[in-house]
């Protein structure tokens, strides 16, 4: 069976999506986004093996060339995430869906759906659609968290089973969107108007940093492309407030937003026609 690294699971969130939901967290990401907040999903571990040397509890070694973790010692002190110098995790598992699912499904009376996000979940495309198959049989809720690398338009089999897509909106132009995260934003700007097209765009979100993006005119350009879909339905815009935690260090002397910045971003956002903004 197709088997997919999964970095975590959260058994009970609020904040990946509506109502209370577990969160599949796969590792790997196609985009290096130089504000990630959980830059250690970005790659796959390398087995370098510095981070056996450094781990207080002995829950990770090698073993055929490879670090093997050990969930039952480990104390989740992270000690391995930042002696890694490649924004990877040891502490992954490789899943397959209705492995997934077992963990999922002691929520089921607890939950509304399930959101899988990462690194980027697309990437790991015939996993989730296997474990959204798995989800609707049991009436729950699907949503992709993504950061529109993937050719929705050609893969229509993931979107059947998904009742929507969150999607990262992160800059406004191809220049500023390759210096921020190293990959075109062309596809993203395309996925973007086509999943509103289709009714599957869940809500928006940009990452803000005054002084450094464009905030204001990424706004403006979400707010042109979704025009003639504001009309018939309120798609949330989430503006999150960039913050230092997490972020690698080469990147943390970029300045936090004021609640007077973004406030001023949400009322431009209404301006665009956003009826639906959260400031987080």
């Amino acid at each position: 069976m197709n088997r997919a690294p999964v970095n975590k699971i959260i058994a009970s969130s609020v904040v990946d999506g509506p109502g209370n939901r577990t969160a599949v967290f796969f590792q790997s990401c196609n985009f290096n986004c130089r504000y990630c907040h959980n830059p250690e999903t970005i790659n796959m571990c390398v087995n370098c093996g510095k981070c056996v040397e450094t781990c207080p509890a002995d829950a990770l070694q090698i073993h055929d060339g490879r670090v093997v973790w050990d969930s039952e010692k480990c104390v989740q002190c992270d000690t391995c995430i930042k002696t890694c110098e490649n924004n990877a995790s040891p502490k992954i598992r490789y899943m397959n869906a209705e492995e997934i699912w077992q963990q999922i499904e002691p929520n089921l009376p607890f939950i509304r759906g399930i959101t899988v996000s990462g690194g980027e979940c697309t990437l790991q495309a015939e996993v989730v659609r296997e474990l959204f198959t798995l989800a609707k049989q049991h009436g729950l809720t699907t949503l992709l968290d993504s950061n529109g690398s993937y050719d929705f338009r050609a893969h229509p089999e993931l979107l059947e089973v998904s009742d929507g897509v969150m999607l990262d909106v992160k800059a406004d132009n191809d220049e500023r969107h390759r210096w921020l995260t190293g990959q075109s934003i062309e596809r993203v700007l395309d996925n973007l108007e086509y999943l509103a097209s289709i009714d599957k765009l869940e809500e928006i979100r940009t990452v803000c940093i005054p002084e450094v993006l464009e905030n204001e005119e990424t706004i403006r350009v979400a707010g042109r492309i979704l025009k003639p879909y504001l009309e018939r339905k309120a798609i949330r815009y989430k503006l999150i407030k960039f913050r230092h935690f997490g972020v690698r260090q080469q990147y943390r002397s970029y300045p936090e937003p004021t609640e007077e910045y973004m406030n001023s971003l949400k009322q431009l956002a209404e301006e665009q026609g956003f009826g639906n903004i959260v400031i987080i």
